[in-house]
């Protein structure tokens, strides 16, 4: 029986281990809680951008990863880029924004 219980202690330290860098792997994957606070992030960010008149005609797209928000698009003046990334950083929840906005 000595054998059994040192089969089982292996299989445990195995599956632990396996469990470990599973977790490791996919340490940089979001949970579905943060998932679904990214996406009400960039829902509150597209409805403030929709809403600044200075910024209707143009389509920005927004993306939201672990509070981190991506603008891109094209807008015609600089400071249309800028307020754009105003509008985003004032969006509760938002930690970082990157601005991909091209003017052209």
């Amino acid at each position: 029986m000595a054998t059994g219980h040192g089969t089982g202690r292996y299989l445990a330290m195995v599956a632990v281990l396996a469990l470990t860098a599973g977790c490791a792997a996919i340490s940089r994957q979001e949970t579905a809680g943060e998932y679904v606070d990214d996406a009400t992030i960039s829902t509150k960010v597209r409805a403030d951008l929709l809403a600044d008149s200075t910024l209707k005609p143009f389509r920005i797209h927004v993306e939201t990863l672990q509070d981190v928000v991506q603008l891109s698009g094209f807008v015609d003046t600089a400071a249309q880029k800028s307020e754009a990334e105003r509008v985003a950083r004032n969006v509760k929840g938002v930690h970082q924004i990157k601005n991909d906005i091209v003017v052209r």
